[in-house]
């Protein structure tokens, strides 16, 4: 089995309130006083009250090239996830000792809010002294769902390995996407929504020696499922467009909660022989307000099985694939009994979902 055993973050230094970014998109765009009444409430209902991003107020009110962007982009990303990496191997909270950075065998890079060739995994790699034998598996266009699709990927290999370790990194810096000019509401529907954050996650093979240095009952991953919408490539996504990455977000993505997103749960219940009563907690990528409370609906569960999706929402906003690893690192911190069953679950472009049954083991 795949074991979680850390959970590490780099958390962006420029912490900014939700009402602040409501005043300063009042100052960006130039909208009607119909349009602003219209608009603006999507700022007081996205359940968010604080994000961290890695520019201050001042950088959304110039104009920037994607070249800008992306520059920044990796200057960040290297920063932030050297910050998550360290904190995810070194944490005294998780771990009785230090994981070596020689012991990772293969890192996993998550990202879509930047590019880089080489990958951003090549400057993590030369940045520690991480082996130059260790395998690499850069994911990129995943979006939301690319946490919990990289946990899958990394239990595909360690079933097929099981005395390896995989790192698994997810970075999303959304503010460098932002693109002053664009005035839709899904622009708005993000900058809204959408923060900073990079995460790492440590899985360890089960005959690993490294098993033992986890601390707490951890995860471990029994079985996954990925399910794909067909013709569904306009519901999420990125435009690219001269100024960079131009936010697809459209308003049917509650609505296929209800019916894609039922459809793959359910399956993923009868497949698995459980039923809602036997899930401890949902350990769920929080997409949104309405997203969180259409998955409440079909699963038919109490909000306390999903709060802490609800506090990382509230206390950082959406951050994309890494957002996922937040809400774990928050359900590993309760000390949750062994043998208790979580689901992990995240949407993304596709229109695509990703699960995860986990099991608790001391």
């Amino acid at each position: 089995m795949t074991n979680i055993c850390s959970i590490g973050l780099g958390i962006p230094e420029f912490a900014i309130e939700q009402q602040q970014i409501k005043q300063i998109v009042q100052k960006i765009f130039s909208y009607s006083d119909k349009q602003i009444n219209r608009l603006l409430p999507v700022f007081d209902n996205a359940a968010v009250n604080n994000r961290q991003f890695v520019v201050d107020q001042s950088w959304f009110l110039k104009e920037h090239t994607f070249k800008e962007k992306n520059d920044l982009y990796q200057e960040a990303a290297k920063r932030y996830s050297l910050a998550a990496i360290d904190d995810c191997l070194k944490n005294s909270d998780f771990l009785n000792s230090e994981m070596p950075y020689e012991a990772i065998d293969m890192i996993i890079f998550v990202s879509s809010t930047g590019i880089a060739t080489p990958s951003m995994d090549v400057h993590l790699m030369n940045a520690r002294p991480f082996r130059q034998d260790m395998n690499r598996m850069p994911l990129w266009g995943l979006g939301c769902a690319g946490g919990a699709i990289g946990v899958s990927r990394a239990h595909d290999w360690l079933t097929a390995h099981p005395d390896k370790t995989v790192l698994i990194v997810c970075c999303e810096l959304c503010s460098l996407t932002f693109q002053k000019g664009d005035s839709k509401k899904s622009n708005m529907v993000g900058t809204a929504l959408f923060g900073d954050g990079v995460s790492a996650a440590l899985a360890v093979g089960s005959e690993s020696p490294y098993l033992s240095l986890r601390k707490k009952c951890t995860p471990q991953v029994m079985t996954t499922s990925s399910y794909l919408k067909r013709d569904s490539e306009g519901v999420m996504g990125w435009e690219i467009n001269d100024s960079g990455f131009e936010v697809v977000f459209k308003k049917s993505i509650p609505a296929l909660v209800n019916s894609f997103w039922r459809e793959h749960v359910m399956k993923f219940l009868q497949d698995t022989a459980l039923m809602e009563e036997d899930i401890h907690s949902f350990i769920s990528h929080p997409g949104g307000r309405k997203v969180m409370e259409a998955m409440e609906e079909v699963i038919q569960c109490s909000k306390d099985k999903l709060r802490y999706s609800y506090q990382v929402l509230a206390d950082h906003g959406n951050m994309s694939s890494a957002t996922v690893f937040y809400v774990l690192r928050e359900w590993i911190k309760r000390n949750i009994a062994p043998d208790e069953k979580s689901i992990l679950s995240a949407l993304g472009p596709g229109f695509s979902s990703e699960l995860l049954l986990l099991e608790w083991s001391s």
